[in-house]
């Protein structure tokens, strides 16, 4: 009887430990798999193009000064006029332009000092502000101004305030090309790295598209417009 039971125990305990190693094997087995899976590589993707400003926001602005209110509102609508008739001469239409209520200061109220020193009490400033989509026109007319200095009118120096915008707003119709090239980059340069590390380059695991900068080319053109994506993606690499 105790024999019987021996044999017994000794057929369990075999099957017992086959079945250990089949689990283990099974284990280890999958480990590896999952390992496999693992194996990836993130790469980045660049797409880069010059493109020409569509949109021109060009202000013009002036200054003008006076002691009686009355002839220096008057003084700021015969130049506006002026100003308005030189754009019209130089290909642009009424819908380009817009006319900026005129910023009037009183010196005397604003002096702490001696008011007799003051020329004139009255200064303003005027800015016809011009929006149009004919940027190579508004590049030649803006060469022309001293014409409307002859006319005795100066002009103000671009600063932040009057300076002279370049603005291209088409991104949507070359967006897809440029995420598709940006994506082809990155796989080239994954299947590089795959090559490299003996490896195969599996399907991408991840994806995440950057954001679009639009800059200006350099300082001196800023008529030309450097559009950038990065697209960061990660691949699958197997044995």
């Amino acid at each position: 009887m105790n024999s019987k039971r021996i044999v017994e125990s000794i057929i369990l305990g075999a099957f017992l430990c086959f079945g250990l190693m089949l689990l283990g094997f099974f284990v280890s087995s999958g480990l590896m798999k999952l390992r496999g899976l693992d194996r990836t590589v993130t790469v980045k993707g660049l797409s880069e193009r010059e493109v020409p400003a569509n949109i021109a926001i060009w202000p013009i602005k002036f200054s003008e000064a006076d002691n009686d209110l009355t002839n220096l509102y008057s003084a700021l609508q015969k130049k506006n006029e002026i100003i308005i008739e030189f754009l019209k001469n130089n290909g642009f239409t009424a819908d380009d332009v817009s006319i900026s209520a005129p910023a009037i200061l009183d010196r005397q109220a604003q002096s702490y000092g001696d008011s007799s020193e003051i020329k004139f009490r009255y200064t303003a400033n005027s800015t016809i502000s011009l929006y149009t989509d004919k940027v190579d026109t508004v590049r030649k007319t803006m060469k022309k101004l001293v014409d409307l200095g002859k006319q005795g009118i100066a002009i103000a120096g671009q600063d932040y305030q009057t300076k002279t915008q370049f603005l291209f707003t088409e991104l949507n119709e070359i967006k897809p090309e440029m995420i598709e090239e940006a994506t082809k980059n990155a796989r080239k340069t994954a299947q590089k790295f795959a090559i490299d590390s003996n490896s195969k380059l599996g399907k991408i695991k991840k994806a995440r598209q950057g954001q679009f900068s639009i800059n200006d080319r350099d300082s001196n053109t800023p008529h030309i417009k450097k559009v950038r994506v990065v697209s960061t993606l990660e691949y699958y690499l197997s044995d």
